[in-house]
């Protein structure tokens, strides 16, 4: 019989020895890794068979989850390995067998460590109340961002917080915060109604893995409106297509209405891309949005569109765009002008910073 512990610690070793962000278990294929945002098979291990993922899955699921993956077909879970190594996990039957994705979360990091621009995000950290969102796409550093910023807040403040996930990613250590940690399925039944019951629970500071349906983001906004500082992630590309994809979640009769609230309640937008940098590792490109008169009313008035204006003229109150990041990348010699272009929204304009 296979020792599946060390069959999956070994493999957790020669994740950490080549800096993977994503371990890939799949029956028919060798173990994949990402390292660099690049898929790498492990040729000099064997393929595994749906015995084995079926093995390492009874290793690393709680026998609710196991029985949730056979009878729902996929799951969520976070694992918690040797050496302080977390993993944020996906379980999921194909072809009769089940596979498993890991991402490797990383220990709380500093907005320092993480090159986000900690003197601006400063003004979120000292906020009271409103709504903040971190965006991007899937697998570019939304949650290790949040968490960076909460965190910052649990050093700096005598606060509740209050996080709702699925599953929990970074763990918190209390500094001169308290901070609880609930898990959607073990210890709230949904994002939305934990995010309700942390209203009665004398909370400051709320942070919600995802805003992804509508009673999520009306009790998220609710709760930005009432005297909390509520942070979440979203999956998309700009903070106007996040403006935009939080109302487009209402009905029509309700936009009017989420848009006035949106108004006057979002503080701003964080919305990432993760490039790799010719120095090692990878760095952020990043928007920064922060809400001011003008993009108040262009909420208000159904003009997001026009938001990426106000970034271009408001560099002084630390709002950044995408391009003037990439330009910054550029000129300190982590990332080519080939790669500015490649994840530019608006090469254009790019074309114009970069003379």
């Amino acid at each position: 019989m296979k020792d599946y512990q060390k069959i999956f610690d070994d493999l957790l070793l020669i994740v950490r020895r080549e800096s993977a962000s994503d371990l890939h278990l799949s029956s028919g294929r060798r173990p994949i890794l990402r390292v660099h945002g690049e898929l790498t098979p492990l040729l000099y291990k064997n393929v595994l068979s749906a015995e084995d993922t079926f093995g390492i899955a009874k290793l690393v699921l709680r026998q609710d989850e196991l029985e949730t993956i056979l009878k729902k077909k996929e799951i969520d879970f976070s694992v918690s390995a040797p050496g302080d190594m977390r993993l944020r996990g996906t379980a999921f039957i194909r072809a009769r067998s089940v596979q498993m994705n890991f991402r490797i979360i990383e220990p709380v990091r500093s907005m320092a460590e993480l090159n986000l621009p900690q003197d601006a995000l400063g003004r979120v950290v000292s906020a009271k109340q409103g709504l903040f969102l971190v965006a991007g796409p899937v697998g570019h550093g939304k949650s290790t961002a949040m968490a960076s910023i909460v965190d910052a807040i649990n050093e700096s403040r005598r606060e509740h917080i209050v996080t709702i996930e699925n599953p929990i990613e970074h763990v918190f250590t209390d500094k001169n915060s308290m901070i609880d940690q609930r898990e959607v399925g073990r210890d709230t039944l949904s994002f939305s109604s934990g995010l309700k019951a942390t209203l009665r629970q004398d909370v400051n500071v709320i942070m919600v893995g995802e805003m992804r349906h509508r009673d999520t983001i009306t009790t998220g906004v609710t709760a930005a409106e009432t005297g909390h500082l509520v942070f979440s992630t979203l999956h998309t590309n700009s903070a106007a297509q996040t403006i935009d994809r939080i109302i487009d979640v209402f009905p029509p009769e309700q936009q009017s209405q989420i848009r006035v609230q949106l108004s006057t309640s979002l503080l701003g937008v964080l919305s990432l891309r993760l490039i790799s940098s010719a120095r090692g590792g990878l760095i952020p490109a990043y928007e920064l949005m922060f809400n001011n008169k003008a993009i108040s009313h262009m909420i208000r008035e159904n003009r997001a569109h026009e938001i990426n204006t106000v970034l271009e003229t408001s560099l002084e109150e630390g709002m950044v765009t995408l391009n003037r990041s990439l330009v910054d990348l550029v000129q300190r010699g982590h990332i080519t002008i080939d790669e500015a272009f490649k994840y530019s929204q608006n090469p254009n304009a790019l074309k114009t910073l970069l003379r």
